[in-house]
């Protein structure tokens, strides 16, 4: 089958693809909150509902411990491969609902681009897919090879119940390559293949002094302050030269090589503009690498959220009874969230004084990821995207975490293609999120390419 007339099709039916993208869109389909759930339920129903109108012969809603699994298939295409398609449907939560230029589930089309929440993480990048589908189906009545589809709707919440669907459903979703979108093309004009991933690893620190907040007037010098002691603990935790201190933690990094660090520096990427864009005076990082290598391949450690004591409006003389911290780890290969955490809380409790209890909280974790970019699907993607953005594709990382990624490589045993339409600057989690429509449009073309370039790989 020839995508020629299928091309024509996607293209001659554009802006209704931006209006049905829309109508999923407006569901609030907030998977950390309990006051939304019949909304992601809702969205999952809708989705399966698309799946069935687009052409696929199957689709199924899978309850889980949490949120529902959708999945759809179609499988007429036996002598070709087979692909599975992951992507989600949950969506991050709107607040700070102030800084929202738009109402967040009210999507609005301004300047080539669509406002509002999950527009570009990740339900327009899963609505590229279905739209390709559509337009295969459309004028084929069938597609080039097979595919099965999954959409889940507890990826911004840590893919809580994900695995316990994934083990027992091997056999359901067996197949022969993974296709992921949901990360970000390097910027504009440069179609890009992501290769690389950072891993998890997330910590609550509390500590406990008195069994309750004392009067400062009248204990103030005779017993240890928590949040005195939290905030000293942070400043053990990296050195001013952004080097982690926990003994041991870098013993696993697989350091960037030479031949990579020349291909990461040829990549597009200003750093000027890349500071202008998030507001900082001046960037930094650990010392002895640039800035793409910092956020890409080395780990990092962020202290996400303090907090203790009497913040209200006013003064309070007091001594808090407890202070709490959130740390992040983001980990490249060959770390382990186990590990770190095993090295993480040796040190913590190394560092605090006894004059303080102490608990650690072990919270989300996941793996970090690195891909063959030698495989041959890797060529099949290269030639699609040429073809759909008639520009060069560039191979990049990414700093952030999807731990479903490993999780589909171990249990699946298949080569993982992360194929992202979005762009660094989207504010995927913050206020104003975006889609930009350009990049969606191209990537329908190029999804529709990218089905026929596997279809014809005669070993898989």
């Amino acid at each position: 089958m020839l995508p020629n007339n299928v091309i024509k099709f996607a293209q001659a039916n554009q802006d209704r693809f931006i209006e049905e993208l829309k109508d999923l869109v407006r569901i609030p389909s907030i998977s950390s909150s309990k006051d939304h759930v019949l909304d992601v339920h809702y969205c999952a129903e809708f989705l399966k509902d698309k799946m069935l109108e687009i052409g696929l012969e199957r689709a199924e809603i899978f309850e889980t411990q949490g949120h529902p699994v959708v999945y759809g298939e179609w499988l007429g295409a036996p002598e070709k491969p087979t692909i599975i398609i992951y992507g989600h449907y949950d969506v991050q939560p709107v607040d700070p609902i102030d800084l929202w230029d738009t109402p967040p589930f009210e999507p609005e089309i301004k300047d080539g681009r669509m406002y509002g929440r999950g527009t570009v993480d990740d339900k327009g990048q899963v609505y590229i897919h279905f739209k390709a589908i559509e337009s295969w189906m459309k004028i084929h009545g069938s597609l080039p090879l097979n595919i099965k589809f999954i959409v889940e709707g507890e990826e911004e919440i840590g893919s809580e119940n994900f695995e316990d669907f994934l083990k027992p459903n091997r056999k359901l979703l067996s197949s022969d390559y993974a296709v992921i979108s949901d990360t970000p093309m390097i910027r504009k004009g440069y179609p890009s293949i992501c290769y690389g991933l950072r891993g998890l690893a997330y910590f609550q620190i509390n500590l406990r002094g008195s069994k309750q907040d004392l009067h400062s007037g009248s204990y103030g010098g005779s017993v240890i302050n928590p949040i005195h002691v939290l905030s000293q603990m942070v400043t053990l935790l990296k050195d001013e030269n952004g080097r982690i201190l926990i003994p041991e933690f870098y013993e696993d990094v697989v350091d960037v090589s030479p031949g990579e660090r020349k291909a990461l520096a040829s990549l597009p990427f200003d750093e000027e503009s890349y500071r202008e864009g998030i507001g900082v005076k001046k960037l930094f990082g650990e010392s002895g690498y640039s800035i793409l290598e910092n956020i890409w391949c080395r780990p990092s450690l962020d202290v996400c959220g303090i907090w203790g004591g009497f913040t209200g409006e006013g003064s309070k003389t007091i001594i808090p009874s407890e202070a709490h911290a959130k740390v992040s780890m983001r980990l490249v290969p060959n770390q382990t969230p186990e590990k770190i955490a095993e090295l993480f809380e040796r040190y913590i409790h190394s560092i605090t004084p006894p004059e303080v209890e102490i608990t650690i909280d072990r919270m989300h974790g996941g793996m970090p990821y690195l891909a063959d970019t030698n495989h041959q699907v890797f060529t099949t993607a290269i030639a699609a995207l040429k073809k759909g953005f008639n520009a060069d594709a560039v191979f990049i990382r990414e700093g952030g975490s999807i731990p479903i990624v490993r999780t589909f490589q171990e249990t699946l045993n298949i080569p993982c293609l992360l194929l992202g339409f979005g762009l660094p600057n989207e504010n995927a989690h913050a206020p104003n999120e975006w889609l930009d429509l350009e990049n969606f449009k191209n990537g329908i073309l190029s999804c529709i390419y990218l089905y026929e370039e596997i279809s014809n790989l005669t070993s898989y």
